[in-house]
């Protein structure tokens, strides 16, 4: 009986253990779109396998204690587990990384920016892209180019606007700062115009080199500089996969909720949105309202011009897996922090040498779960002690 009281400290620890294993464990299941109902996965190992986040939403050195202590050490341990589990060959963030960043000194965005290293622990080595947010950029009004090269510097395949355009395992990606689309008249947004029209030229260039048809450059040239994108005759979804914060334009009938964040709330009411951040102690929404998307006309610009593969996107916090009119897919990554929502999750997307994508959907442990797991272990351990305390009473009194 002695031994089994003095074991029983240690009996509780390993059983926490245990559970924070089995927590940081995600759950994930392939989204099958009508569009790739019938393309399988071709299960080559060459296949490209690329891990997708979203609004990380990171303090830095301003993080509290519970941030710290508390939901920084558990998305740690979703990152690890999520490697160790899945495999990725690439992690991609689409945008929010930090909960401020265009507010922050450059001592401040470096603290983020070692936070987060210290999150991918040891699977830093892994290819890394991160795309900016409306919180690394800040509002329309307030657009600073200069702050916003400053913070692109600071990222891989990024230029000072904020746009990229890399090639991994033979697909290419390309990265757009939909901030600037999204505002009026600035520098940024005619330096992601300038971005599209040079990205759609080489789209138009490799199509052509690929069915091996031959075009006159000076004819090219012309029709360029015509902004030739306009007539565009390639297929849909025969151009780059397509990555920014931002969802593109939708219809208003889409059956994607863009402002659900905590799935217990459908309110479009922006100062019944703040509300809710506040009372349960979440990230507030940012510059931007979650509904806000890319305007129609630049949607349609991005679309004649790029004819993407796939578009994958962010700043909702919510899942939502959507097709467009001409068919092209767009996949919105969730949240993947509890300062934004109860159950916060990631993509991890496939793409096979066949084109084909294929999408999983992966699931990550309840905020309130997990505290209500802690509350329920803090009870049991009490209730132990108090009966153990009680058991050794009435035994010294006989």
């Amino acid at each position: 009986m002695v031994a089994w009281k003095s074991l029983l400290p240690l009996i509780f620890v390993v059983a926490l253990v245990i559970f924070e294993e089995r927590i940081s464990i995600p759950s994930c299941e392939m989204i099958v779109s009508r569009e790739d109902i019938d393309k399988k996965p071709s299960g080559d190992p060459e296949d490209l396998k690329v891990m997708m986040v979203a609004n990380l939403l990171l303090m830095g050195s301003e993080a509290g204690y519970i941030n710290n202590y508390f939901r920084y050490s558990y998305m740690a341990k979703f990152f690890r587990k999520s490697f160790d589990r899945l495999k990725p060959d690439m992690l991609i963030v689409l945008g929010d990384v930090s909960a401020r960043g265009s507010e922050l000194t450059n001592s401040k965005w470096l603290s983020v920016l070692q936070q987060f290293q210290w999150m991918l622990g040891p699977f830093l080595s892994l290819p890394l892209h991160i795309v900016l947010g409306d919180r690394e950029i800040g509002e329309c009004s307030k657009i600073n180019a200069k702050s916003v090269s400053r913070i692109a510097s600071s990222l891989p395949g990024l230029d000072t606007a904020g746009c990229g355009a890399f090639e991994v395992s033979n697909i290419s990606f390309v990265t757009l700062n939909a901030v600037a689309m999204l505002c009026g008249n600035n520098d940024l947004r005619f330096s992601v115009e300038k971005v599209i029209e040079r990205e759609s030229l080489d789209v138009q260039i490799h199509s052509k080199d690929t069915t091996k048809g031959t075009t006159e450059p000076n004819k090219m040239d012309q029709e360029f500089s015509n902004l030739g994108w306009k007539d565009n005759a390639m297929s849909s979804r025969s151009g780059p996969v397509l990555l920014l914060h931002f969802p593109l334009h939708r219809a208003t009938n889409s059956n994607c909720g863009g402002i659900n964040v905590l799935k217990r709330t459908h309110s479009t009411n922006p100062y019944e949105i703040s509300n809710v951040f506040d009372n349960r102690g979440f990230a507030r929404t940012g510059p931007y309202e979650l509904v806000q998307t890319v305007p129609p006309n630049a949607t349609e610009y991005i679309f004649q011009a790029l004819k993407p593969r796939i578009i994958f996107s962010a700043h909702t916090h919510e899942f939502c897996d959507h097709i467009h009119r001409d068919g092209t897919r767009e996949v919105t990554v969730p949240a993947m922090t509890w300062n934004a929502r109860d159950d916060p999750g990631f993509v991890v997307a496939t793409f096979g040498r066949n084109r084909a994508v294929t999408v999983s959907q992966c699931f990550l442990a309840r905020e309130s779960h997990v505290l209500m797991a802690y509350i329920s272990i803090l009870v049991l351990l009490i209730s132990t002690m108090l009966i153990v305390r009680r058991s050794q009473l009435m035994h010294s009194e006989r």
